[in-house]
């Protein structure tokens, strides 16, 4: 992989910001070049039957004793559909079971972002655990893009690339047009469509959950939210306000698409002696003439 592709562009731009970057890129044939590539449909850099590619535009630094490697420039590191970038990236690696040497984790820092043909993730800083492909970034500006879909978080942003999972912790929320959703933690779920194209299909919502349409507002402990179906649930101590209207109850589903909200004493099959409340103010015109 990196042999003819690096080796084109080499010949091509073998000046300036390019020359350091070919030279810092021939530092790491040991560790790119240890399994063949292949076309294997959605794959990512934990994937052990690709090679792991590190490039970066202001060179990289080997550090032997210390077992890593340090790429600065708009570095970035691919493998199958994935790219991670960063300003900053230092990979530690250590040597295999069969002699050789692999990276088993990549640190990152500044202008972070990893790129799939699902979704972009964007972060400070974070780090990149090779081996069980999990990505954990931190910072300001944390946030999710798939498709129309953006969800964002305050504490950290993970991306579990085996399980096609992402979890956006502390004052989560995901945002499709005027429609929103808002807890403490928000797992977003990745599956396959038709044409083997990663794309998200749900979201949990756990903790001070609260969800808002164009006309209703609503809160509960735990939800679940269906993105093609723009179709939500909520459970636990459920409250949905529309106006001065309100109902209370267990469970709930909420058609985002319709705008129909529907309000049950517990999730369906269950049995419960509670029951729902509701609070319906009729709207009252203005007397016509009054004071006349």
């Amino acid at each position: 992989m990196i042999g003819r592709r690096t080796g084109r562009l080499c010949e091509a731009r073998s000046h300036g910001a390019w020359a350091g970057r070919c030279a810092a890129l021939a530092l790491l044939g040991p560790l790119l070049l240890g399994a063949p590539a292949a076309a294997q449909g959605l794959k990512g850099l934990q994937s052990g039957d690709l090679p792991l590619e590190i490039n970066a535009e202001e060179g990289i630094e080997w550090r032997r004793n210390e077992q890593l490697y340090i790429a600065r420039g708009n570095a970035e590191a691919i493998r199958g559909e994935l790219t991670l970038y960063a300003d900053v990236m230092t990979a530690h690696y250590g040597k295999t079971g069969a002699g050789g040497t692999d990276i088993d984790r990549i640190d990152v820092e500044g202008n972070v972002r990893i790129v799939s043909p699902s979704a972009t993730i964007y972060g400070d800083r974070g780090a990149y655990d090779v081996a069980n492909g999990v990505l954990v970034l931190v910072g300001d500006n944390l946030r999710l893009v798939a498709g129309n879909d953006i969800i964002t978080a305050r504490d950290s942003l993970e991306y579990w690339e085996v399980k096609k999972l992402a979890v956006a912790r502390g004052d989560a929320v995901a945002v499709r047009e005027d429609k929103r959703i808002q807890a403490d933690v928000l797992s977003a779920h990745f599956a396959p469509d038709a044409e083997d194209n990663l794309v998200l299909t749900r979201i949990d919502a756990f903790g001070n959950v609260r969800i808002a349409t164009a006309t209703d507002f609503a809160r509960g402990d735990r939800g679940v939210y269906y993105v093609d179906r723009e179709f939500a649930t909520l459970s636990g101590a459920v409250r949905i306000t529309r106006e001065e209207n309100q109902m209370n109850g267990e469970y709930a589903e909420i058609d985002m698409k319709t705008g129909i909200s529907r309000m049950l004493a517990g999730a369906p099959g269950t049995k419960t002696t509670a029951r729902v409340q509701g609070l319906l103010v009729p709207k009252r015109k203005p007397k016509s003439g009054a004071g006349s």
